[in-house]
C-alpha cells in the first residue's frame, strides 16, 4: 500500500483564496473526476485520485472559478 504523498498546505491554500472549505471542495470534485476516468493533469505517480488532484492544485493546473455576482434582489 502506497503512502499518501505530502503536499504543503500553504501552497494549496493560495489556490483557494485561503479558504480551507474551498480547497476541500476543489480537491474533492477533481478527485472524483479522476476516479471516473479523467487523466491527471500534473506529472506524478500517485495511485490515489486525491493525491493526483492535490498535485494538480499545487502545480496550478486546477484553479478555482470565481462566481459572478448575480442580481439577487429581484429588482431589475
Amino acid at each position: 500500500m502506497k503512502r499518501t504523498s505530502y503536499v504543503p498546505v500553504e501552497k494549496l491554500l493560495k489556490a483557494s483564496d485561503g479558504s480551507v472549505y474551498k480547497l476541500a471542495m476543489l480537491a474533492a470534485k477533481r478527485s472524483l473526476q479522476i476516479a471516473d476516468g479523467d487523466k491527471p493533469l500534473a506529472d506524478g505517480t500517485e495511485d490515489k485520485p486525491l493525491d493526483a488532484a492535490l498535485r494538480e492544485i499545487e502545480a496550478g493546473r486546477i484553479k478555482l472559478k470565481k462566481k459572478s455576482k448575480a442580481n439577487t434582489s429581484g429588482k431589475e
